[in-house]
């Protein structure tokens, strides 16, 4: 039986929407290792996540003593710096100088649209964190697949919540300029609006921008809260200067599932204090699973888990249920 996507579906454990197609580059004899590549960033503003991708995966590969479904594995780390032209050039050089068979990663939604074209011309198996929602809904990539959430999908019931529990009217968001940002940004608030709420203001600096004064100056106040959409430690540096401008207790701070991962989180003393986030993982989750790899990795790191080491470990498990359903 060949290791097709719809295998990989079922390990992930969401449907088999995906129609079978065969992976005949990965299914060799057992003896003969895989070769994994991750792509993730460890410079710029994205940096704190991207580390904490190969710290998760690192992780879960020590675990199974770098091997899987009988095969060893060998790992080829790729730096994209968070940049799209550039995920593509190091995805080219992971592919075609370290002969990889299966990649995980990139990180960003920008940083997987520009691969797209290259992950379907390569027939490669991907497994990634990165949440465009176009490559698995409007126009679906049959060899990528995500075994955490899209951009939008978590700030949608955040923004219900918003509107219908915390009884805000009327709300500002402000997210980095990429596709993540303004995704997450859409679906929070067409739910948000869909419940009766009003969004009166969007702000997308640049992912690179040295600093936030020129946005706060414009920061309307006459709102009840504000979504952030920011991704690696933009959060953290930009509610740095939104106390700094004291509008801190002023206007209430919700936030995505990656404004204050706990890659940046744990930097924060007590005015994190009362912020609300979204996301489909927590430290705290308890499961056999989480409470394994959570006690681990603070063990190792002295700091908590979030969504960039948690998203790594998942599809490394991920591929290891797909693997071992082929028989390696």
């Amino acid at each position: 039986m060949g290791f097709t996507r719809r295998r990989i579906i079922q390990a992930a454990g969401i449907g088999l929407g995906a129609s079978a197609l065969g992976f005949p580059t990965i299914v060799r004899a057992q003896a003969e290792p895989i070769r994994i590549g991750l792509m993730t960033v460890k410079t710029g503003p994205l940096a704190s996540g991207g580390i904490d991708m190969e710290r998760g995966l690192t992780q879960f590969l020590r675990e199974h003593n770098n091997t899987l479904a009988g095969r060893k594995v060998e790992l080829t780390v790729g730096d994209s710096a968070g940049v799209p032209a550039q995920a593509r050039t190091k995805l080219q050089e992971l592919v075609e100088r370290n002969k990889i068979q299966v990649m995980i990663g990139p990180l960003a939604a920008a940083e997987a649209l520009a691969a797209d074209d290259y992950i379907r011309t390569q027939q490669l198996p991907t497994l990634s964190v990165a949440a465009a929602e176009d490559l698995t809904q409007r126009n679906p990539n049959p060899w990528f697949v995500r075994g955490t959430s899209t951009s939008s999908q978590c700030s949608q019931p955040l923004a219900d919540y918003c509107a219908k529990t915390l009884k805000y009217k009327r709300m500002a968001v402000i997210a980095d300029d990429i596709a993540y940002g303004h995704e997450m940004c859409a679906g929070f608030q067409r739910v948000f609006e869909d419940a009766g709420g009003k969004i009166v203001q969007k702000m997308f600096p640049p992912l690179t921008v040295p600093d936030y004064s020129t946005y706060l100056a414009q920061q309307k106040t006459n709102i009840d809260a504000i979504f952030l959409g920011f991704a690696g430690s933009n959060g953290f540096r930009w509610y740095k200067q939104f106390n700094e401008y004291g509008f801190k207790g002023k206007i209430n701070v919700v936030g995505g599932m990656t404004a204050f991962d706990e890659a940046v989180l744990r930097n924060m003393g007590d005015e994190a204090l009362g912020i609300i986030t979204a996301c489909w993982y927590s430290a705290e989750l308890d499961n056999p699973i989480n409470r394994k790899f959570a006690a681990a990795f603070r063990s190792e790191w002295k700091y908590d888990p979030g969504f960039y080491a948690a998203a790594p470990y998942v599809e490394g498990g991920v591929l290891e249920t797909a693997l071992e359903s082929v028989k390696g």
